[in-house]
């Protein structure tokens, strides 16, 4: 009997271009499989969160975090393996879709978790996503790679314009530098002058004191 109403539990589109087989393969696998690829988490989802809510769809055999691949930090996707088959196609039923740290992740059912497969593709570590990404994201580390690079040639070449230090000497500096040069000998002249009369100058006796004991006699 046909129905009019799509299965919720069937893999997107997406095929893996690093899948090494063949299409037939490829359908093989996705038909046993038990494995999800999670998408679009924050970079502040914990796996603990994961198993929470993936938990209630069955019971987890493991949780795999997407790390960035030079800084060995999550990067927004992981995968998850289930005991049965049964319970991974009742996540992509009621899981696909819904909220995650205010995030509405992605569900899709992958052939299956081989080593390597936890790090992102991008040339910047990350997911292959991030690194065209001209949005400002919060939860995916802010601005995408290239966006970032953007900016911060732009700020390099702000500063390098308008603050780096000056080479070429401003006409009339050299004027106002001798100017400078001469009133500040000249000033210390005139010190040194005053220095030299307050030597000379005999010291005055304080009228107070009488320097021997014959006046007091007188």
């Amino acid at each position: 009997m046909a129905s009019i109403i799509n299965s919720l539990a069937v893999p997107s589109s997406y095929r893996d271009q690093l899948y090494q087989g063949s299409s037939n393969q490829l359908s093989d696998d996705l038909s046993t499989t038990a494995t999800l690829y999670v998408g679009n988490l924050s970079f502040f989802t914990t796996e603990e969160q994961i198993y929470e809510l993936f938990g209630k769809c069955g019971e987890i055999k493991r949780i795999i975090m997407g790390l960035d691949r030079n800084q060995k930090t999550p990067c927004g996707f992981c995968f998850v393996e289930y005991y049965h088959r049964s319970d991974a196609l009742d996540c992509m039923k009621y899981t696909n879709g819904t909220k995650l740290d205010e995030r509405v992740i992605r569900c899709d059912l992958d052939p299956g978790f081989k080593e390597g497969r936890q790090f992102g593709r991008g040339k910047s570590g990350g997911q292959v996503r991030d690194e065209y990404r001209t949005e400002y994201d919060v939860g995916r580390g802010g601005w995408g790679h290239r966006m970032r690079m953007q900016l911060e040639h732009d700020r390099e070449r702000n500063i390098k314009e308008n603050y780096e230090a000056i080479k070429d000497i401003p006409q009339g500096a050299d004027e106002y530098k001798s100017r400078a040069g001469t009133g500040g000998q000249s000033a210390k002249r005139k010190y040194d002058d005053n220095q030299d009369e307050s030597r000379k100058r005999p010291k005055e006796q304080n009228p107070r004191f009488r320097e021997n004991e014959d006046d007091d006699e007188e």
